[in-house]
């Protein structure tokens, strides 16, 4: 199993933009009052069909023709599950898929959100036709980041440059710790 839950958010991410997705939305919202920490990765790929669906969760199983095991959505279907939280995955083909994990957030069981603001740098400056919009909510207090706005107002200039990149990871680390106030989760 990944250590940390943005490792999972990692993994499905890419597995959205191997699916042909050019829009992934990916929203983590830690709710203190529901014990529940959120997290929602939608994408605009390929989307898998209902057998797909419900083979996805078992490790054997995989589109991959480089290997025959899948363990990323089984090992978050578990973390989340043994936290006592849930999982769930809806697609359809042609629309895209939305991946749901729900985790227990004061729960023993539950791994640590861990770096997101790494995940998110790595998907936005590694993935330039793919348009990301994040958003970070805990308590009510939140911030989101929205590739497609920042395309627009860069003009083309990409994000792996050096500077913009700087920019990203900086703009990601001031908001989260904002967000949390402190908090770990």
């Amino acid at each position: 199993m990944m250590p940390e839950i943005s490792l999972n958010v990692l993994d499905v991410a890419e597995n959205s933009t191997r699916a042909g997705a050019t829009r992934v939305e990916i929203s983590v919202e830690a709710a203190t009052e529901a014990d529940t920490l959120t997290i929602v990765i939608a994408d605009n790929g390929c989307g898998m069909t209902a057998e797909q669906v419900s083979q996805v969760t078992d490790p054997f199983f995989t589109t991959r023709k480089t290997r025959r095991v899948g363990l990323g959505v089984p090992f978050f279907k578990l973390a989340a599950e043994l936290s006592g939280g849930s999982f769930t995955i809806d697609s359809e083909p042609g629309k895209g898929t939305t991946v749901t994990a729900v985790f227990g957030l004061s729960n023993v069981d539950r791994m640590p959100l861990g770096d997101m603001t790494s995940t998110m740098h790595t998907l936005i400056t590694m993935h330039e036709d793919t348009d990301f919009l994040y958003r970070f909510r805990a308590d009510g207090n939140e911030f989101s980041l929205d590739t497609a706005e920042m395309r627009e107002i860069l003009g083309g200039v990409p994000f792996h440059e050096p500077e913009i990149s700087a920019y990203i990871r900086e703009y990601l680390e001031e908001n989260e710790k904002e967000v949390l106030n402190g908090r770990n989760i």
